[in-house]
């Protein structure tokens, strides 16, 4: 079935609830939303773990629309809550892929044919981020690649991680913090 050209015009909010009625509408947002997703999730965990991480994502999203807050027209910070969410279960795949990065100059992305783009914004230029974000914990780099790699403000990341936008801020200056001196400790180093 063609989703009519009206559905990919409107708000996520109105197709989220469209797809209610209508489950095939639901396909618009992954459309819409998907490939900035992967690219998030491949940054985080390798082109691998990706595919899976989008595709659970979107069908947790799908399961629970039935909940989702209407008054959000913009459904990226309750997708990238979930993709944290699944993320999370798979530190130790985020953790061998820096360990890999490190050792090998390379991201893993690259390894597979998967082009890393805009290297500042990634792995790819930098052993020493590398390093730096392992040692942040969990909440701490799910705040900072949200904001850093997804782009979403500190209201969006509070929404998507469920914690006050008070929080997002602590943390996120919390891991700049922390980052510095990581990067600032390792420049020092011979």
């Amino acid at each position: 079935m063609t989703i009519p050209r009206e559905a990919v015009e409107v708000d996520d909010a109105i197709l989220i609830e469209r797809s209610l009625n209508d489950p095939e509408i639901f396909a618009t947002l992954f459309d819409r939303h998907a490939p900035l997703l992967h690219r998030y999730v491949t940054r985080r965990l390798g082109p691998s773990e990706a595919e899976d991480v989008v595709a659970d994502t979107f069908l947790a999203a799908f399961q629970q629309r039935g909940g989702y807050d209407r008054r959000r027209s913009d459904a990226r910070p309750w997708l990238y809550g979930i993709a944290s969410n699944l993320i999370g279960r798979r530190r130790r795949t985020e953790m061998s892929l820096y360990r890999a990065y490190v050792r090998s100059g390379v991201h893993p992305a690259e390894l597979s044919g998967f082009q890393v783009e805009d290297g500042v914004n990634t792995l790819a230029v930098n052993r020493p981020l590398a390093l730096a974000l392992m040692e942040l914990t969990p909440a701490d780099r799910d705040v900072l690649l949200l904001v850093a790699w997804a782009e979403l403000s500190y209201q969006e990341v509070a929404d998507a991680l469920a914690i006050p936008p008070g929080t997002v801020a602590s943390r996120l200056n919390r891991a700049r913090h922390r980052i510095r001196q990581a990067l600032s400790r390792q420049g020092d180093r011979p």
